[in-house]
């Protein structure tokens, strides 16, 4: 009998069957193509001098771990001189039909092991990077460098609570990263899951924040982890950001995503006829201008679309901006200066365009106004990074056009209180507000809100006091 190659067999968590059983050779050589859901490894590096998107560059992270492994090679003797011998050698090499499902169990941990880590890497590169990306475009002057300082005094003293966070989102079950969306670049979105599945779940649809340049999907998990511990889904939607895209991009984005949630959260366990879309500072300003623009798109003749402003029951705003026209001056005091910010908003003229404030109260889209869900907008009055007038102005400017609208403010709470001390506080009202907005129709969820106990606090009072005092938001 000639002596046979053995091939190795391809590490894989999906063995096949050797297709011929009756064939008089034994051996069947497997081979599987690896294939990963998820490429946001793909990282973007700044441009190298201009504030032009044309030139970035596209740099794969090798991964930390191999994906895959494969069997060592095995020895050449042939079976007519050392036949017992090489036939148990033979037989260890090749995994029984019942050590198959242990045997890839195994590497399944190893690889989303792996993932996970690789994903950890990923995402201190992209915070790094953004952090960098931030500062280049908003110059590097004294108040700069001064406002860096306090913001990596801030991010210190909040790092027991972000280790937690942190933690949860790259380890827990019940979150699903990076689903992919749409073809485009950063077409991603993270989902919140509840443990229990008694039923379908109201689900939020929420735009992270970011100044328009370093919005990120895992900046709302904090949020989505709180609001999954109340048996509601949250779905964080990714877009992509200046200078890879501007405003239009951004809209695009972001539209792409609520029309992932709508017409696919049902497979998750969502209730599709309990949607509420929701932003926070920049990313309220931008899923504003999406609803907006929705509306009109449908309020049109021979306009298609791939969901409607009909099937999102409110739209909630935290802390955003709404009147591009009055607030470009604020910024650019502020230090996100008038030519970028143009920049972002592609021009002057695209101001008004992108100011849902101005564009509701044009006479020519009235109909689009009525279309409208209810709007609750939240701010804090002591909030100096956009004023709480852009919410109370905007809640006026609907109520006067017939849409059901509320502004509802927070004394004392800044930019930052509302979005990470106070929920790391433990004893946040906006949060009990949400959920009493959510929960409205729903008496069990809100009986059982009323006996939930209280939120685990993750940073020592202290240290949230001092981050307070020392953020530069």
């Amino acid at each position: 009998m000639p002596s046979q190659e053995i091939l190795p067999i391809t590490h894989h968590p999906f063995p096949f069957p050797n297709p011929n059983p009756n064939s008089s050779n034994d051996m069947c050589c497997i081979t599987v193509e690896h294939v990963d859901d998820d490429d946001d490894d793909r990282i973007l590096l700044p441009p190298p001098s201009s504030l032009s998107f044309e030139d970035e560059k596209v740099m794969p992270i090798k991964p930390l771990l191999h994906r895959s492994s494969s069997y060592s090679s095995i020895s050449t003797t042939t079976p007519t001189t050392k036949g017992k011998k090489f036939y148990q050698q033979r037989r260890r090499r090749i995994p029984s039909d019942d050590s198959l499902p242990s045997l890839f169990a195994d590497g399944d941990r190893l690889r989303s092991s792996g993932r996970d880590v690789e994903h950890a890497a990923a995402d201190t590169f992209l915070l790094t990077r953004f952090s960098l990306k931030l500062f280049r475009y908003l110059g590097v002057g004294y108040r700069w460098i001064a406002r860096f300082l306090a913001l990596g005094c801030y991010a210190l003293l909040l790092v027991p609570g972000f280790v937690q966070v942190g933690y949860k989102y790259f380890f827990s079950r019940q979150i699903r990263r990076g689903i992919v969306y749409g073809d485009k670049p950063r077409n991603r979105l993270d989902l919140y899951l509840p443990k229990n599945n008694d039923g379908p779940k109201p689900v939020i649809a929420f735009v992270t924040g970011g100044a328009w340049i370093i919005g990120y999907k895992a900046w709302g998990s904090l949020l989505g982890q709180q609001l999954s511990e109340r048996d509601i889904i949250v779905a964080c939607i990714d877009y992509r950001n200046f200078p890879r895209a501007t405003m239009s991009d951004m809209i695009e984005d972001a539209s792409q995503g609520i029309s992932f949630v709508v017409n696919h959260i049902a497979e998750y366990g969502g209730d599709p006829n309990r949607i509420y879309l929701m932003g926070q500072s920049a990313g309220a300003h931008i899923a504003a201008c999406t609803l907006v623009e929705q509306a009109i798109k449908e309020a049109g003749e021979g306009e298609s679309t791939s969901w409607s402003v009909s099937q999102i029951q409110a739209y909630l705003g935290l802390s955003g901006g709404y009147n591009l026209l009055e607030l470009s001056d604020y910024f650019h005091s502020r230090g996100l200066y008038r030519s970028i910010f143009l920049r972002i908003m592609e021009g002057e003229q695209s101001l008004r365009r992108f100011s849902p404030e101005v564009m509701v109260q044009d006479p020519n889209i009235k109909n689009a106004v009525s279309l409208l869900p209810p709007i609750v907008l939240f701010h804090g009055t002591a909030d100096y990074s956009i004023p709480s007038d852009s919410s109370k102005n905007f809640a006026e400017t609907l109520q006067r056009l017939g849409v059901k609208a509320e502004a509802i403010m927070y004394e004392d709470r800044t930019h930052t209180d509302m979005f990470l001390q106070d929920p790391m506080r433990g004893d946040d009202k906006m949060f009990e507000d949400l959920l009493s907005i959510v929960h409205a129709d729903d008496p069990a969820a809100l009986a059982k809100d009323a006996a939930a106990p209280p939120r685990r606090r993750l940073v020592p009072e202290c240290m949230l006091r001092l981050a307070r005092r020392v953020s530069p938001f």
